[in-house]
């Protein structure tokens, strides 16, 4: 599967915002953000032109695409999920994206990132309600229990994650075990729940054109 393979730094730079794909180092001062907060090129310093309606729509769909680590398809086809389900379709879409299990697993600290997530999911550490599961893009449904697999539960990577996870700072539809090394979906999320710096509607104008 194609994939990105550059420095993670540079895109964050590109989108002139934390996407926060690095895990701990976009917490501390080694972040490359902190020092170079212009985009990446020889002309990253340069004084740019005013950004046309449609630059801000592509920038908005880039940088959340780059946040949730999709390819153009993926996402188009998430868009086309969300159009098609009642409601705002820009908030539809987010909704979507949180759900992947690969975002789940980020949000409940069993990874330092998404990018971590994905690949410790694909290595058949996590079970959903006991079973396990090896596909990042998997949808959780309200009551799904995302739990660290038994054989996986001594992981250096996982418990080190866990300890950014704070009393209070969980987001508030999930709930976290951490003595069992678990976490339920309480509910799906509403906007005001998504902690991503984003303007969906301008994504639903880029493609509605």
């Amino acid at each position: 599967m194609a994939r990105y393979t550059g420095a993670s730094c540079k895109l964050c730079r590109r989108e002139g915002q934390k996407l926060f794909l690095k895990g701990n180092k976009c917490y501390s001062q080694k972040c490359p953000f902190e020092k170079k907060g212009y985009a990446p090129g020889q002309h990253g310093r340069t004084k740019r032109f005013k950004q046309s309606e449609y630059g801000m729509q592509l920038r908005e769909k880039q940088k959340v695409r780059r946040i949730y680590g999709l390819l153009e398809r993926q996402f188009r086809r998430y868009f086309q999920l969300a159009e098609r389900k009642k409601g705002i379709t820009g908030e539809n879409l987010l909704r979507l994206l949180e759900l992947r299990l690969d975002n789940v697993v980020y949000r409940l600290g069993f990874a330092p990132s998404r990018k971590a997530a994905r690949q410790l999911v694909r290595h058949r550490h996590f079970q959903i309600n006991g079973k396990l599961v090896d596909i990042p893009s998997c949808a959780v449904n309200v009551g799904d229990v995302i739990q660290v697999r038994e054989k996986s539960k001594k992981l250096d990577t996982i418990h080190a994650s866990m300890r950014r996870i704070k009393e209070g700072r969980l987001l508030s539809w999930l709930s976290l075990d951490k003595a069992n090394m678990s976490g339920t979906l309480l509910e799906v999320p509403n906007r005001s729940d998504i902690p991503v710096n984003v303007n969906e509607s301008l994504i639903v104008e880029l493609y509605s054109k």
